[in-house]
């Protein structure tokens, strides 16, 4: 083999890199933005999570806020609501599971484990009907206490409790609580 056919070999060689080289950052050039277009555009990452301010909701009331394009229940649940919620036994829920995302995913559906603090006054929820995602209206159907609380959804007749548990109707599960803290005591966090 002489010297020339061994120069003319790498240099073939060469070639063929380069040109594998510009192929591939092609490549990914046109593959790029295909790629990156299917990334959540800025409105949907401003709404991952919003702040609500809940000084004006007084004991007993209901404001519902849209976060992620579905409304979200936050209840200031009355005495009445907080012990009826309380002495209800598990074995009598159509769900026995507690739904919350802050907490165990396998945790029973006591109404402890249902509200953001321990005493119970703060009933936070997603406001979508688990059979066929309708919005119940709140304070009523037959689960609540005196006409106040609870959750009935009239399209298809599913009941939910005090703490938002399903109780009667076709809905299989409660109604779910999303991820949610109080950053102060005025200033809920939803996300």
């Amino acid at each position: 083999m002489s010297q020339a056919e061994d120069h003319g070999g790498t240099r073939r060689d060469f070639l063929y890199y380069a040109t594998g080289g510009v192929a591939a950052v092609a490549t990914g050039a046109a593959v790029w933005p295909l790629i990156n277009q299917m990334n959540p555009s800025a409105d949907v990452q401003a709404l991952s999570s919003i702040q609500v301010d809940v000084s004006a909701i007084e004991v007993g009331q209901q404001l519902t806020v849209k976060w992620r394009g579905k409304p979200v229940f936050l209840r200031r649940r009355t005495e009445a609501e907080i012990q009826l919620g309380r002495e209800t036994d598990l074995a009598v829920l159509v769900d026995q599971v507690a739904r919350n995302a802050n907490i165990d995913a396998a945790a029973p559906a006591t109404d402890q484990n249902r509200t953001l603090d321990e005493a119970g006054e703060w009933l936070i929820q997603m406001g979508v009907c688990t059979h066929l995602g309708c919005v119940p209206l709140g304070n009523a159907g037959d689960f609540t206490a005196g006409g106040e609380g609870g959750w009935f959804c009239p399209c298809h007749g599913s009941h939910y409790d005090v703490a938002g548990r399903i109780r009667k109707g076709p809905a299989p599960e409660n109604l779910p609580i999303p991820i949610a803290a109080f950053l102060d005591d005025t200033t809920v966090k939803l996300g």
